[in-house]
C-alpha cells in the first residue's frame, strides 16, 4: 500500500515537506494543514503501518522497527530540498530519520519537531500510558484534547483507535537515542503549546544538542495539541516562516 498522503502533487517543487503524525493518528491529522501551505511545496502526509492507506498493516511495536520503515519510505523523496516535520511520536521519528538521511549524505534542510521533550531528557509518560486499562487510557487521551469525546461509545471506533493507539505508544515508550549519536548538520526548529504536559518548556532548549545550528523555538498558547481548530492558522503561519526563513539563508549562501 502507497505510505502517502499526497493532497496535491507539484512537479518540480520549491520544497518537498513530509508531515509525521502522532500517536493514535494517521496521515488525515494534516490534511486541514495543507491548504494553508505555499502551492509550491509538495507535501506528502505519511501514515504509519495500520492506519488510513496502510489499515492492512501490522502496526510496529518497537521504535527501531517504526525508524526503519519510514527511512524505506522516506527515502526515495529525499531528493532536492526536502523538509521533515513530526508532531509527539512523529517527532521522535522526523529526527531519527534525518540522522539516519543526513548519515547517508541526503540531510534534510529543516527538522520541525513538536510535542515531544528532547531524546536526552527523560521521560515516562509513554510508559505510564501503555499500562492503563482501556477507559483509563481513553479518558487521559481525550483529556489531552487530541481525539472527539465520543470516541469511547462507539465500539468500532474504540477497538479500532485502541489497536493502533497502545502498539505506537509501546514504540514510544521503547526509543532510547544512542549515545554515540551525531548532532544534525541542518537546523532544527522545536515547536510546544506552554501547557503541555507532555512537552514541559523546560524540556525543550535540550533540543540544541541534537543540531549544530542554534535552536529555534516556537511556543503557542495550549496544550499538547495546541495547533487544533482555530489555531491551525498562526501555527502555519509560523511553519511557513520558519521554512522561508531557512530557504531564505540557503538562497543567499548559493548566491555568494
Amino acid at each position: 500500500m502507497r505510505p502517502f498522503i499526497r493532497p496535491r502533487p507539484v512537479e518540480n517543487p520549491a520544497l518537498r515537506l513530509v508531515l509525521l503524525h502522532h500517536a493514535g493518528s494517521s496521515a488525515m491529522v494534516y490534511y486541514p494543514l495543507v491548504r494553508l501551505l505555499p502551492a509550491d511545496w509538495d507535501v506528502l502526509l505519511l501514515d504509519l503501518p495500520g492506519r488510513g492507506s496502510r489499515h492492512g498493516e501490522q502496526p510496529d511495536r518497537e521504535m527501531t522497527r517504526v525508524v526503519d520503515r519510514v527511512l524505506a519510505d522516506v527515502a526515495p523523496q529525499a531528493d532536492g530540498r526536502y523538509a521533515l516535520f513530526g508532531h509527539s511520536m512523529g517527532a521522535i521519528v522526523a529526527s531519527e530519520v534525518a540522522r539516519r538521511l543526513a548519515g547517508q549524505g541526503r540531510p534534510p534542510v529543516w527538522v520541525g519537531v513538536s510535542g515531544r521533550c528532547a531524546p536526552a531528557s527523560p521521560v515516562d509518560h509513554p510508559a505510564r500510558l501503555v499500562t492503563l486499562d482501556d477507559d483509563s487510557l481513553l479518558s487521559t487521551l481525550v483529556g489531552l484534547g487530541g481525539l472527539p469525546a465520543l470516541i469511547g461509545e462507539v465500539p468500532e471506533l474504540r477497538e479500532q483507535f485502541l489497536g493502533i493507539v497502545r502498539p505506537d505508544l509501546e514504540a514510544v515508550a521503547s526509543y532510547r537515542p544512542r549515545v554515540d549519536r551525531s548532532p544534525l548538520p541542518c537546523p532544527i526548529t522545536v515547536f510546544g503549546g506552554i501547557d503541555d504536559p507532555f512537552a514541559p518548556l523546560g524540556s525543550l532548549p535540550a533540543w540544541q544538542e541534537e543540531t549544530v545550528v542554534p535552536l529555534r523555538q516556537c511556543l503557542f498558547p495550549g496544550g499538547h495539541f495546541y495547533f487544533a481548530d482555530d489555531a491551525l492558522p498562526e501555527f502555519a503561519r509560523q511553519l511557513r516562516a520558519e521554512l522561508h526563513a531557512e530557504l531564505g539563508t540557503q538562497a543567499a549562501r548559493a548566491a555568494r
